[in-house]
């Protein structure tokens, strides 16, 4: 008899993060931003901290090119960034990770590399979706 387990604790970030992540810096208009995001069908960008260019000091994401949209805004992308980066290492359980997720009301997250502290990847709702999908 096999017994289901409905957690996703022996899931971790890693097994179902996207590898690499997308930066661009402050200065570019937001509007460059929204294409690359659309021909890449990304739905998240980083933005580059121009005084450490490995560690993003804000994300963009279709929610801010939305609200930019809805407002004609003509931003850079350093002016739209949400600044509130949250991070996970890549050995953190996904449903722990969907925790961090609903408890700070963002649907992606940097994982960052658990020796170098370095972000190497990103993780989405519609990545937790597919590991309780397929749970």
């Amino acid at each position: 008899m096999t017994i289901h387990d409905p957690t996703l604790s022996h899931v971790r970030v890693s097994d179902v993060m996207h590898t690499g992540i997308l930066t661009t810096d402050p200065s570019t208009p937001l509007r460059v931003v929204a294409g690359l995001m659309a021909t890449q069908r990304v739905h998240a960008v980083a933005v580059a901290d121009p005084d450490h260019a490995r560690r993003p000091f804000g994300f963009i994401t279709v929610a801010e090119i939305a609200a930019a949209a809805a407002d004609a805004a003509d931003e850079t992308a350093g002016q739209a960034a949400t600044t509130e980066i949250i991070t996970v290492p890549m050995t953190t359980s996904v449903d722990d990770a969907a925790r961090i997720m609903v408890a700070h009301s963002v649907d992606h997250l940097v994982v960052v590399d658990a020796s170098s502290g370095h972000p190497c990847g990103v993780l989405s709702g519609l990545d937790i979706a597919a590991a309780y999908a397929n749970s």
